[in-house]
Order: C-alpha cells, then structure tokens, then sequence
C-alpha cells in the first residue's frame, strides 16, 4: 500500500448511516504530524467539529475521537476507524465507522471523499 500523508488534504461527506449527523456540505480539513492527526470541519448542521487521532505510517488507518456541535447547538462526541481506498484519479476515499460515546447514542458508516 502506497504511504499516505494526510497534511493539509480536504475531504467531503459521500455518504453516511443514519444516526450520524455527517451531511452534504460539511468539510474536513487534516493535519499530521508523523503519526499525530487533527482535523476541524463544519458546514451544513455542524457548527464546529475537531478530531485529534493517530495514523497508521504503514497502511495509512486513521483512529481518532471527535466531539462537535451542531446547529441545535448539542454538544456529542464519538470515536472512529476510517480505512483509505486509492481511487484510480489519484483521490482518497475514507472508509469509516463510527459510535457516539457522549450526547447521542448508535454507530454506522460513513465515506468521505477527497476535494
């Protein structure tokens, strides 16, 4: 598998579960440091969303927390493991599932695309 750094790459929601608050519109923006990750993202329903997490340097795995608030203005956090697919373009696909641990309940999936 090729090495990835996710440094200063956006992504975008491409699909999500239901039970997730993840929508159209919302955009993420990384940083890493070695095998240190953040994140911010908003748009949409999400007034302000951050990750702090971990990256796999040999497969490029992402594990990670993230806590936000919404439009509603509620406050939730939650834990993820997201596995990347190169799409022939060149782009990274992130494949992801998640559970809430704090302010709302469930897990599902999600995929994020590269802009």
């Amino acid at each position: 598998m090729r090495k990835i750094n996710y440094n200063g790459k956006k992504f975008k929601v491409e699909s999500n579960s239901s039970g997730g608050e993840l929508e159209e519109g919302l955009v993420f923006e990384y940083w890493q440091s070695g095998m240190v990750l953040s994140c911010t993202y908003s748009g949409s329903t999400i007034l302000s969303g951050h990750i702090l997490g971990k990256v796999d340097t040999e497969n490029g795995e992402l594990h990670f927390v993230y806590h936000q608030i919404n439009t509603e203005e509620e406050l939730s956090s939650g834990k993820c493991h997201s596995k990347p697919e190169w799409l022939p373009d060149g782009r990274i696909r992130l494949h992801e599932s998640w559970s809430w641990i704090s302010g709302k309940s469930g897990k599902g999936k999600s995929t994020l695309i590269e802009i």
